[in-house]
């Protein structure tokens, strides 16, 4: 293992806002209700963020629509939150495809709001992003260097078809779009092995490890697989507040390489996963 440099903060690529008030409609927090055993206030407070992360961390901030599924944040509330505290926060607009007039919320998101990435939730909103009729929607990404964080992996809205949250899906968008990055969300758990061999793939993909330490052998496994691909460099530290928080993350990652591994396999670079954490994303998003 190499010497870990001096740490330089922590960027977050992803964290929500919500409004539990206004942002969710009945039947997904009947679903939220369900999974998480209760109903959950998943309304975001800054208050809240700042007291569970490091004072320095910079951190993306996304909102998300999909009308199949019941959530809808608006973009002007997202630019709102992040413009109280430009020196930490770093707001993307979010399109749901599948709803007319998503150009023109496109257009006004990046252009009058100043938002400086996309969230895209194919699996929620009910679209297969491989699809050439959402070319427009990736080109003008490309053209205008905005980075696009998309979900891939699971989820508990039983509406979403899993079939979308594939990480192989987005293959053929980065072969039409070679100069877009994207990241991959929560290493498109339960896919962990499809998502490593997409972004191995080509230059400007990475991934995030957003809520994955609930489950430390898979997130373990997943790392292993990671450092045996030469991929442990495009994996990015993301949080996916609220529904866990940065200093949750980091120790749930430290816990996991940490772990001596299996006999007659060597254990996970401990100084890698550290880099991971502190890897300064923006960049390698074009935000810098």
């Amino acid at each position: 293992m190499t010497s870990a440099p001096a740490n330089p903060g922590i960027v977050d690529v992803h964290s929500h806002l919500f409004r539990q008030c206004c942002d969710f409609d009945d039947a997904f927090k009947a679903e939220s209700a369900r999974a998480h055993a209760g109903e959950v206030d998943l309304t975001v407070r800054w208050a809240d963020y700042a007291a569970s992360s490091p004072a320095d961390t910079r951190t993306i901030v996304v909102g998300g629509k999909a009308r199949r599924s019941g959530l809808w944040v608006e973009d002007k509330a997202v630019a709102e939150y992040v413009g109280a505290r430009p020196e930490r926060l770093i707001g993307y607009l979010s399109i749901d495809p599948t709803q007319p007039g998503w150009q023109d919320e496109l257009r006004f998101g990046h252009q009058e709001l100043g938002l400086r990435g996309i969230k895209l939730m194919p699996m929620y909103a009910g679209f297969d992003p491989g699809d050439p009729q959402y070319d427009p929607l990736f080109a003008y990404a490309e053209d205008n260097g905005l980075p696009i964080l998309v979900h891939t992996g699971t989820t508990f809205v039983s509406a979403a078809p899993i079939a979308y949250a594939q990480p192989r899906l987005l293959d053929p968008v980065a072969i039409r779009h070679p100069e877009l990055r994207m990241v991959l969300a929560h290493l498109g758990h339960p896919f962990e092995g499809e998502c490593i061999a997409v972004i191995r793939k080509h230059p400007h993909l990475y991934a995030d490890l957003s809520a994955l330490h609930y489950r430390p052998f898979q997130l373990w496994h997943s790392l292993r697989l990671a450092q045996d691909y030469g991929v442990l460099h495009k994996l990015l530290f993301g949080s996916d507040y609220p529904f866990t928080t940065v200093d949750a993350s980091v120790t749930g990652l430290r816990e996991v390489a940490a772990v001596p591994g299996i006999p007659g396999l060597p254990p996970l670079d401990r100084d890698a996963v550290e880099a991971i954490i502190f890897r300064n994303a923006l960049p390698l998003l074009g935000l810098s």
